[in-house]
């Protein structure tokens, strides 16, 4: 049976969906964008500001479900511009310091928000 995980220390969906569902022992996570919990307004002028609201914001989601960072087998990220993927990779790099996950980053057009 699904379990909906929700938690006010990351950001509200802002659509139909759920921060994270837990099913047959797997937590699928959904997507975060660097919004702060508390006022739902885009955070951080840079892209290293913004990365490290994204990994709070999933740590807290995480938490939520009873696991940690270090239970993670895959990630997708996506970027507004692959300029910024070693900034990016620096911050993603010091929440998972040794077992990182397999990882797709990709650069994309748009972002929510």
């Amino acid at each position: 049976m699904k379990q909906v995980i929700s938690t006010p220390l990351a950001p509200a969906a802002i659509g139909p969906y759920s921060q994270a569902i837990a099913q047959g022992g797997l937590i699928f996570t959904s997507g975060q964008i660097p919004l702060d919990p508390k006022t739902g307004e885009l955070v951080g002028e840079s892209i290293e500001a913004q990365a490290e609201c994204v990994m709070q914001n999933l740590k807290a989601v995480l938490q939520a479900a009873g696991v940690g960072l270090e239970q993670v087998v895959n990630t997708t990220c996506y970027l507004a511009d692959l300029g910024d993927f070693a900034a990016f990779n620096a911050v993603y790099g010091a929440y998972f310091p040794t077992d990182a996950p397999a990882r797709s980053c990709f650069q994309v057009a748009a972002l929510p928000k």
